[in-house]
């Protein structure tokens, strides 16, 4: 029987904002991380600061934004209004002050309740707020929230606007690291979503003057769009669309600016669509699957009181109303049934383009039907008693459950029974799952999906992944490619991210894919154990602990045993995440790596080839 515990006045606890926020992070930026991930809280932090710099742009006070961003300092400078400077402090130390809940103010903001810049402050080692307002500015600094510096008001004569300098806490996030890719695509974003705004970030400058139709552009290359991009604007909305080469549908879509990674009730109203104006156009009940396939879309919409499912607003929710107080699906319904289809009549070239586009999807779906109904049946069986995959108790897609917890969740896929062996030993059972390959898979670039289905090992990972139909379903947060790092294991990972990028692209454009890093040596004396993963470390270890440690070089994940395992795949766990740059072309890429082109490869190899004597020389 539990033991009793109990129950009086001092249960009761009363926690100040800073506090709640610093015990309660993933309540108000989502999951942690250490900027491995795309949605990591670092990432969430600049974001929340640039908010308020571009609902200033929106209401018309400020064409540009300064942002630096080094190893572990941010730096925003805005040049808008400024935050009045009675309230400088309040404006980033008192929960639900602001200036956004007088409509008149700030129409069609990102955020509404007053928390974003507390946040950053609150879980931040080093905040500094400073206002510059009519000849004059403010400035305070804090420390994890607690104010540290309150400046009088001086004379300035610097630009109206807000500066906010930060420094994320390690102790919150651990180990973390910014990736430039990954700033890199959310500038690009906001750029997009306010065409004439300028961002100098890092000294680049980021501007855009078509909106989404640059964002599609950048997104895919001419050469794999069956026609130009289709560019939509009304009244606080904004489409552009596509189709390509590619499988699947990919989708980007925004809310006030703020891009909704998880889409919502404007992204399912935009699929709706499609689908219902494409049939009505054409006059034919094309199946809805063949209509998407291929598809790359982007929407925007601007909303007075947007109802997000978090406070990251990563989804639009169900209780959002539109203008005129119709429902987001009839707002977007009404806009596309109007708009698209005066294009397509309009442009009979891309309707006929699209045509064949829907056609040739129909014919790929007739194609392996028959083999994709045997390879659901054969998958079915198989999950019954699947070998190759040692599961966890929770799952990504999972209705129920901890967030933060599911957003841990992910998926090693290994090669061969020792190292699978190693990593299902020493794993977190509730969100660590194993998949296990026999050797090297099929080399599948220029492959149909039907080889998808053909070939057992890949039919039965996209069944536990559950990707077959998109990645709406997936059942991992990340998924994790362990090989060795040899020649083989280095050659096992170029097959396997073919396999996403052939097959399923928007798993890794989704930020999902990543590979693991695991030690390459073992430093160690009596007293002490060092991990290293490149010579660089192993060097210095060796400088730390001296007198001619033992040194190990790991040449495969089967040598580490189970317990020495856990340590690499817990919570210090390194993960090198996939990242598409935005130049990147997808099929190029695949081709030049994995296709039968085997002179260009012999030429750019004995072209970069570097030999030992010209190493030294390097060195010396």
């Amino acid at each position: 029987m539990a033991e009793k515990v109990e129950y009086t006045e001092d249960s009761i606890k009363s926690l100040d904002w800073k506090e709640h926020i610093r015990l309660r992070p993933g309540m108000y930026i989502g999951k942690l991380g250490d900027g491995s991930a795309h949605d990591d809280g670092i990432y969430v932090l600049v974001k929340e600061v640039m908010d308020n710099c571009i609902d200033e742009h929106m209401m018309g006070y400020g064409k540009t934004i300064q942002v630096k961003v080094g190893d572990h300092r941010v730096e925003v400078r805005d040049y808008g209004r400024g935050i009045p400077l009675g309230k400088v402090v309040d404006c980033v130390s008192k929960i639900n002050t602001g200036g956004k809940y007088d409509s008149s103010a700030f129409q069609k903001s990102v955020g509404l309740n007053g928390v974003g810049t507390k946040a950053v402050n609150a879980l931040s080692t080093y905040f500094r707020v400073q206002s510059f307002r009519d000849g004059e500015t403010k400035m305070a600094e804090f420390n994890a929230g607690n104010i540290t510096l309150d400046s009088p008001v001086e004379k300035s004569e610097q630009r109206n606007g807000t500066k906010i300098t930060f420094e994320p806490d390690a102790s919150v996030f651990k180990n973390y690291h910014f990736i430039p890719e990954y700033l890199d695509n959310l500038i690009w974003n906001y750029a997009f979503l306010n065409a004439g705004l300028t961002i100098n970030f890092n000294g680049q400058k980021y501007h855009s003057e078509n909106g989404l139709k640059d964002l599609l552009a950048k997104k895919t290359d001419v050469e794999s769009q069956r026609y130009p991009i289709i560019h939509l604007k009304g009244e606080d909305i904004e489409i552009a669309l596509t189709h390509s080469n590619q499988y699947g549908e990919e989708y980007y879509s925004f809310v006030n600016g703020q891009n909704t990674t998880q889409g919502g009730t404007h992204l399912a109203a935009f699929r709706e669509a499609v689908v219902k104006v494409v049939r009505d156009f054409y006059k034919k009940d094309y199946d809805a699957a063949d209509i998407r396939a291929s598809i790359v879309g982007a929407i925007a919409v601007r909303v007075q009181e947007p109802v997000f499912e978090s406070q990251t607003k990563t989804k639009l929710g169900s209780l959002t109303v539109v203008p005129e107080g119709a429902t987001m699906r009839t707002f977007v319904l009404d806009f596309l049934r109007k708009s698209l289809d005066d294009y397509l009549h309009k442009n009979s070239e891309t309707a006929d383009a699209l045509l064949k586009r829907i056609l040739q999807s129909e014919r790929e779906r007739k194609d392996i039907a028959g083999i994709k109904k045997l390879a659901n049946e054969r998958a079915k069986k198989a999950n019954l008693h699947n070998k190759k995959l040692r599961d966890c108790r929770l799952h990504f897609d999972d209705k129920k459950g901890d967030e933060d917890k599911k957003n841990g969740t992910m998926l090693f896929i290994t090669e061969g029974d020792s190292a699978s062996g190693s990593i299902t030993k020493s794993r977190d059972v509730q969100t660590q799952a194993v998949f296990s390959l026999r050797g090297k898979p099929f080399n599948c670039f220029g492959s149909t999906k039907k080889v998808v289905y053909e070939n057992e090992e890949f039919n039965l990972l996209q069944h536990a992944l559950n990707i077959e139909d998109g990645i709406e379903g997936l059942r991992y947060r990340k998924i994790v490619i362990a090989t060795d790092a040899d020649v083989d294991g280095m050659h096992i990972r170029l097959l396997l991210m073919t396999y996403f990028l052939q097959f399923f692209p928007e798993v890794v454009k989704n930020g999902h894919l990543f590979i693991l890093e695991t030690p390459l040596f073992r430093v160690r004396n009596k007293k002490e154990t060092i991990y290293c993963y490149s010579d660089e470390e192993r060097q210095k270890a060796i400088a730390k602990l001296g007198n001619k440690p033992e040194i190990t070089r790991f040449k495969g994940l089967g040598e580490i045993s189970p317990e020495e395992f856990g340590e690499f795949i817990g919570e210090d766990i390194r993960l090198e995440p996939v990242i598409l740059n935005k130049d990147t072309k997808v099929e190029q890429l695949l081709k030049f790596y994995m296709g039968k082109n085997t002179p260009d490869r012999q030429n750019f190899i004995i072209e970069k080839l570097r030999v030992e004597k010209d190493l030294v020389e390097e060195v010396a």
